[in-house]
């Protein structure tokens, strides 16, 4: 039986492509775009089926290095439409100088269903060797993907040494401004109270709780698109990520590695690495918690560097309270010989030394004088908050009128969510104004954190009368207050008192504990 003419269900709507690197000679009768074209033209007439669409896709003037030309992005939505079955190019370059870019868009035709001709190379994805060749170049192009993908990461690696950001959503504490973290002083508040939480209480959980508690919240993002995500109540990983963050102390994280950063500290690095010991310590620690033990949280042991945790036996009605090595305790004597620490001995210790320290009235002044401006720091952080606290209230009632005046223009579904949308302006500013009045109270409490400064430096003063009144809670309290660390050296017996406020890079206290 002989064949007939293709019916018009066979037929393949083509078109034709053509590009010119410089807007050069576009202005004369008879350019290169129509030569590329009348090229093309002849091609599809000599294939039986083929018919011409009637859409024109020239890109005069543009590269072909990447994919933001006009025609070119027209012909691949009307590709992706389905509305063409070939694309018939003078060159394969004309389409693409890029593999990466030319493998993209293979990958868009094949999904379309469509086919790519050159008629000048005889290449074309209509037959078996075609589409060998273009699984070759898909190969080139994987290894180019590759290849760009060492290369992001090598100069990541080598900025991050240099203390640069990187990129990515700036973390709770930091705005970017010209690629640059830079500090949020109404966010940094948040970032210094998780700290100085979690020292004082030294438990995760707890510090979101008590962030829940005064109405804080997560860092609210918002995308360049204008989406954004709310601001959240704490949780523990929170909490987590945010202690463990080396950038908050002026570094910058690589992998394993820390580098000195760009940006600005927002907490002491003493600090961090305080909190930083805590977060390594035991997974158990039998009297953590218990007020018995005054110098919790302060012992550092000096053979491996680690924690020193409170810990006790029992024998008969005896108990024997003791401080231990935390790597001991997880690793064996391998990991560190130090010996469990008679607790009695060492308290007493650093007690006798804080005799010595404060005869006279020189140290407790010093000290009252740096507490007071620790104070000063954080109220005025407080009074930065409040006027921050202001802005972003105004901020919400604005918002919140702008959802207003739209409702009365929308129908459903749009009416809903902008429903919604007012609905969150509206909780927002409930959460700003009960953040706003702690802060007020807590502005208000500035005379009781005076009386607690004065009963500081007043108890230093008169430490050996004072010490043996207190109760042991207020006893671990003062001691907090003035000492920021103690480390054991149970080889040499030796023991350091680094007092808390007698300035960077003061000597320690130094002596013998008895055994």
């Amino acid at each position: 039986m002989r064949k007939g003419k293709p019916t018009p269900t066979d037929a393949k709507r083509c078109a034709v492509y053509t590009r010119k690197s410089t807007a050069a000679g576009l202005e004369m009768e008879f350019n290169s775009l129509d030569a590329q074209r009348e090229a093309c033209l002849a091609y599809v007439q000599r294939q039986a089926g083929w018919t011409l669409v009637d859409e024109r896709y020239d890109d005069g003037g543009f590269t072909g290095a990447n994919m933001e030309r006009p025609a070119f992005q027209r012909l691949l939505h009307d590709v992706d439409a389905k509305r063409v079955d070939v694309v018939v190019v003078y060159k394969v370059d004309r389409l693409s100088r890029s593999l990466l870019d030319f493998a993209k868009v293979m990958e868009r035709f094949n999904a379309s269903g469509a086919s790519f001709v050159s008629v000048t190379q005889n290449f074309s994805t209509a037959d078996a060797m075609g589409r060998l060749t273009l699984n070759m170049l898909m190969s080139f192009a994987e290894f180019e993907r590759e290849m760009i993908s060492e290369r992001t990461r090598d100069k990541v690696a080598a900025a991050r040494r240099k203390g640069k950001w990187t990129g990515g959503r700036a973390p709770l504490g930091y705005d970017v401004v010209d690629k640059r973290l830079v500090v949020n002083e109404y966010e940094a508040v948040v970032v210094r109270e998780a700290f100085e939480l979690y020292v004082q209480h030294q438990q995760a959980s707890a510090v979101a709780r008590l962030l829940n508690e005064t109405g804080r919240k997560t860092k609210r993002y918002e995308a360049p698109s204008g989406a954004t995500r709310a601001a959240r109540k704490w949780t523990t990983q929170d909490v987590l990520r945010v202690l463990r963050s080396p950038l908050y102390a002026g570094f910058v994280p690589y992998g394993d590695e820390t580098h000195p950063g760009e940006h600005s500290a927002i907490v002491d690095r003493a600090t961090f690495h305080r909190v930083q010991d805590l977060l390594e310590g035991p997974g158990i620690q039998y009297h953590g918690r218990n007020p018995d033990y005054v110098l919790r949280g302060l012992l550092r042991c000096g053979l491996c560097g680690e924690a020193m945790t409170p810990g006790s036996t029992r024998k008969g009605e005896r108990e024997y309270r003791y401080y231990r090595c935390v790597t001991r305790d997880k690793q064996g004597k391998d990991g560190c010989r130090a010996a469990p620490l008679p607790a009695a001995s060492l308290e007493d210790f650093v007690v006798a030394r804080l005799r010595e320290v404060s005869v006279g009235d020189a140290f407790a002044a010093q000290v009252h004088a740096r507490l007071l401006a620790r104070m000063e720091a954080k109220h005025q952080a407080l009074r930065t908050e409040r006027m921050q606290l202001s802005k972003e209230l105004a901020r919400a009632a604005k918002e919140s009128e702008k959802w207003v005046d739209s409702l009365s223009k929308l129908e459903d579904p749009a009416r809903r969510v902008v429903e919604t949308k007012l609905t969150a302006a509206e909780e927002e500013a409930v959460r700003l104004k009960q953040r706003l009045a702690q802060v007020e109270r807590a502005l208000d409490a500035v005379k009781g954190e005076e009386m607690e400064v004065a009963w500081v430096a007043q108890s230093l003063a008169d430490f050996s009368v004072v010490w043996d009144a207190l109760t042991t809670v207020n006893r671990g309290r003062l001691l907090r207050a003035l000492v920021g660390r103690v480390v054991v050296n149970e080889a040499t017996g030796q023991v350091d008192v680094h007092l808390a406020h007698t300035g960077d890079g003061a000597p320690p206290e130094r002596g013998e504990a008895a055994a």
